[in-house]
C-alpha cells in the first residue's frame, strides 16, 4: 500500500540515521537538519507529508472501479465473441461447414471416375481374341476419356480439399484468437480487480488513522520487563493501560510488538523488510488466560470497558527466535479508546529495550520471571479495583509524558530517535500519521 509505504520508508530512514529521519518526516520535528553529504538519502519522495488527501483517495477509488466496471463488460464481450463461434450461422463455421461439404463431394466424384477408368481399362483386358479394330479402338477411348475424368476428378478434389483445410484454419484461427482476447480481458479484470481492491485498502487504512481521533492522555500505558532476552527462550513483560480521564471508556484496545533493533553499521533503505525483525508476541490477561497471539484479523488485545481511573493488566511473551544473533531489541505498545458519545483518542507510546542474549543450546525455561529493567516510562501508581478487573499490577508503569524537543515524536528523550521511529514500523506506522495531524492543526 502506497501509505503503508510513505510512513514506513521515513521510519526505515529513521532507525537508518535520526539526521534523514527528521528530514523525510518533517512532522516530527519543528525544525529539519540538512542530512550529511554521506548519507544516503533515496527515500525523500517518501515523505509522510506527500500523503495522498481523503478526497484524492475516493477519486483513485471512484476510477478503479470505473476501470473494473469496463473490465466486467469487456469480458462479458469477449466471452460473447467466443461463445458465437460455436453456433451454426456463424461465417467463418458456415464456410468451414460449406468447404468441408464440398470437399465430401469432391472425394465422391474422384471415387466414382477412379471405378468407371477401372472398368474401362478392364473391359481392354476383357476384349475377345477376334475383337474388330473397332471394338479395340472404342475400348481404348473409353479408357482414354475415363482417364481424363478422374484426372480433373484427382484435381477437383485436391481443390477442394485445401479449401476446406483453408476453412477449417480460418475458423480455428480466428476463435483462438477470440479465445486470447477471452483470456487476455481475463486478466485486465484481474488488475483492475487488484487496483480497485487496493484502491480501497488505501482509503479504508486512511480513514481508519485519518478519523477526528487524536492524539489524548485519557489512557496511558505503562511497559515493563527484564533487561535481557535469551534468543529460543520466552521472555515475559507487563503491560498496564490506565484510564486517566474523569469519565469512563466504553472500548479500549491495546497494541504491542517488538523487533530487533538493526546495527549501527546496518544497511537500511525503502526495500528493506522489517517482517524479518520482528519479534513474536503473544498475551494474556484475568479475562483470557491462554497465551493469544496478534493476527491480522485480530490484531489487537480487547479490554472493552474501562471505569475512571481503572487500569488493566496484560501480560506480553516475547520469543526471539532461537537462530538470532546478540544484538538489542525494543518492545513497543499503545492503546486507543471510543466512547458511546462517538469520541476516539490514541494514547503515546511506551516502549522498552533489553538486550539479546545468542541462545547457548539450553532448554527454553517455561516462563522466566520478569525483571524490571530501565524503560522509557515511570513507576505505575498503587493498584487500582476499579474498572473491569480486580488484579494487581504486574510490573506496569506509566508513561512519561514528553516536554523537549521530541515531543512531536510521541517518544520520551531517553528512547533513540531512530527506536521512536521503529514504533512505528511495529505498530502500523499511527503515530507518524498522529503526529503529522497535530502539526498540521497546530498550523491552521
Amino acid at each position: 500500500m502506497k501509505i503503508r509505504r510513505i510512513l514506513a520508508t521515513a521510519v526505515a530512514a529513521a532507525v537508518t540515521t535520526p539526521v534523514v529521519f527528521l528530514s523525510a518526516a518533517p512532522a516530527f520535528a519543528d525544525t529539519k537538519p540538512s542530512p550529511s553529504p554521506t548519507q544516503k538519502s533515496t527515500l525523500d519522495d517518501e515523505d509522510p507529508e506527500d500523503m495522498p488527501s481523503l478526497e484524492e483517495l475516493k477519486a483513485a477509488v471512484a476510477l478503479a472501479q470505473k476501470a473494473y466496471d469496463e473490465a466486467v463488460v469487456d469480458l462479458a464481450k469477449a466471452k460473447e465473441a467466443l461463445k458465437a463461434f460455436d453456433k451454426p450461422e456463424h461465417p467463418l463455421r458456415a464456410a468451414m461447414t460449406e468447404a468441408k461439404t464440398a470437399a465430401e463431394a469432391a472425394a465422391a466424384a474422384k471415387i466414382l471416375a477412379d471405378e468407371k477408368l477401372a472398368e474401362a481399362e478392364k473391359a481392354v483386358t476383357e476384349l475377345p481374341a477376334d475383337a474388330t479394330e473397332e471394338q479395340k479402338a472404342a475400348a481404348a477411348a473409353a479408357v482414354t476419356e475415363a482417364k481424363r475424368v478422374a484426372d480433373e476428378a484427382a484435381i477437383a478434389k485436391t481443390a477442394a480439399d485445401r479449401e476446406s483445410a483453408e476453412a477449417d484454419k480460418a475458423f480455428s484461427d480466428a476463435r483462438s484468437a477470440a479465445s486470447q482476447v477471452v483470456t487476455l480481458a481475463q486478466k485486465v479484470k484481474k488488475a483492475a480487480a487488484e487496483d480497485l481492491a487496493e484502491a480501497q485498502e488505501e482509503l479504508k487504512f486512511y480513514e481508519e488513522i485519518g478519523g477526528e481521533c487524536e492524539v489524548d492522555p485519557a489512557v496511558e500505558i505503562a511497559l515493563s520487563g527484564p533487561k535481557t532476552v535469551t534468543a529460543g527462550q520466552p521472555a515475559v513483560f507487563s503491560l498496564r493501560v490506565t484510564n486517566t480521564s474523569d469519565a469512563p471508556l466504553d472500548a479500549v484496545h491495546a497494541f504491542a510488538d517488538a523487533l530487533r533493533i538493526p546495527e549501527d553499521d546496518e544497511a537500511i533503505d525503502e526495500e528493506t523488510d522489517f517482517a524479518d525483525r520482528m519479534i513474536p508476541v503473544e498475551w494474556s490477561s484475568a479475562d483470557n488466560l491462554e497465551w493469544t497471539s496478534f493476527t491480522e484479523e485480530f490484531d489487537s488485545i480487547e479490554i472493552g470497558k474501562l471505569a475512571k481511573g481503572a487500569h488493566y493488566d496484560v501480560k506480553l511473551r516475547l520469543t526471539v527466535p532461537a537462530d538470532a544473533t546478540a544484538g538489542e531489541g525494543a518492545a513497543f505498545s499503545y492503546a486507543e479508546y471510543e466512547t458511546n458519545d462517538g469520541e476516539c483518542g490514541m494514547g503515546d507510546y511506551a516502549d522498552v529495550t533489553f538486550d539479546i542474549l545468542a541462545a547457548k543450546g539450553d532448554k527454553p525455561k517455561p516462563e522466566p520471571t520478569p525483571t524490571p529493567s530501565v524503560t522509557t516510562t515511570t513507576p505505575a501508581p498503587a493498584p487500582s479495583t476499579a474498572g473491569n478487573t480486580n488484579t494487581t499490577p504486574q510490573g506496569g508503569s506509566s508513561t512519561t509524558r514528553v516536554n523537549g524537543s521530541l515531543a512531536a515524536t510521541g517518544a520520551d528523550d531517553t528512547l533513540p530517535l531512530g527506536l521512536a521511529a521503529g514504533a512505528a514500523v511495529a505498530l502500523g506506522a499511527g503515530a507518524v500519521f498522529f503526529a503529522r495531524r497535530r502539526k498540521a492543526d497546530a498550523n491552521a
